[in-house]
């Protein structure tokens, strides 16, 4: 940066522009992840389900 702390409009557009550009990208790799942990969670959930199911239906088998 120039001795002069001054920059020009240009100088501060470029910087703006490339400080969203970083922000747009972070906020990406951020949806992804948020989307990809709702999915394992929500396969999470089912497999409890799914589990638990069967073992009611063991214990049915058990018991008969």
């Amino acid at each position: 940066m120039p001795k002069n702390n001054e920059l020009s409009s240009k100088d501060l557009e470029k910087k703006i522009d490339l400080l969203i550009k970083r922000f747009e990208e972070q906020k990406g790799i951020i949806d992804s992840y948020v989307k990809r942990e709702r999915g394992w969670k929500k396969d999470k959930v089912l497999h409890r389900k799914e589990i638990s199911r069967l073992e009611k239906d063991l214990k049915k088998a058990t018991n008969e």
